[in-house]
């Protein structure tokens, strides 16, 4: 049977919070600095709303944004917009320390890898393409292809379809207990939390409720427990 081990992709495998908020400033910036009519601290904080209320996937943020401050859309200021964001982001974009030494190291101890993520096909494969680290995965999840997203059982249970592997003998790597690692573990797999530390009450919760994770300072440790 299979050994599987599975990631997630957005701050597991890369910083993408970091990456995506430069590049939204950046963005507002260079919006503000070509006739957004108000100051740039308040149009930041006014695409941040925006974003919380649409979600990080919705495609028109900045439409919205100009729509809100200038009575309706603008072209040009929308897709000055876009453009800083996406060649600021990308110009940024690189994986975590060792991850792609992590990869190749699974890959030589005969775990097939699988990724496991909330959001949009192209958008999330365009992360690992852009990375340069598609090639080490055998099948990418999405909740969009799948319908649900994580924590929900279904989505690793699909995964673990395609990739044919049982749960007993899968992994799953991510940076939220919950939404990651708590979600494998009701799926019947282990899990590994990186890149993330537990609060007192959620090392309490871990403890009491028996919750099969091991938790490590960065993705880079991963070989040490592997």
């Amino acid at each position: 049977m299979n050994k599987a081990v599975f990631f997630d992709i957005d701050d597991t495998l890369l910083n993408t919070s970091e990456f995506a908020d430069i590049a939204r400033r950046s963005a507002i910036e260079a919006m503000c600095d070509n006739g957004l009519p108000v100051e740039y601290d308040e149009a930041y904080d006014m695409l941040k709303s925006i974003i919380k209320d649409k979600g990080s996937n919705y495609g028109g943020h900045f439409n919205l944004l100009t729509k809100e401050l200038l009575g309706q859309e603008d072209p040009f200021l929308i897709a000055l917009g876009m453009t800083t964001y996406h060649n600021v982001k990308f110009s940024l974009l690189r994986p975590f320390p060792r991850t792609m030494a992590i990869l190749i190291y699974l890959k030589s101890k005969g775990y097939r890898l699988g990724a496991i993520t909330n959001g949009k096909n192209i958008k999330q494969w365009e992360k690992l393409v852009r990375l340069n680290i598609h090639h080490f995965f055998d099948i990418v999840i999405t909740s969009e292809e799948v319908g649900v997203e994580k924590p929900d059982p279904e989505i690793y249970l699909e995964a673990l379809r395609r990739m044919r592997c049982e749960a007993d003998k899968s992994i799953m790597i991510g940076n939220k207990l919950d939404v990651d690692c708590v979600g494998a573990v009701n799926a019947g797999m282990s899990a590994i939390l990186v890149n993330s530390t537990l609060s007192d009450e959620e090392k309490e919760r871990v403890n009491k409720e028996d919750i099969n994770i091991i938790v490590l300072d960065n993705i880079s440790d991963v070989d040490t427990i592997l």
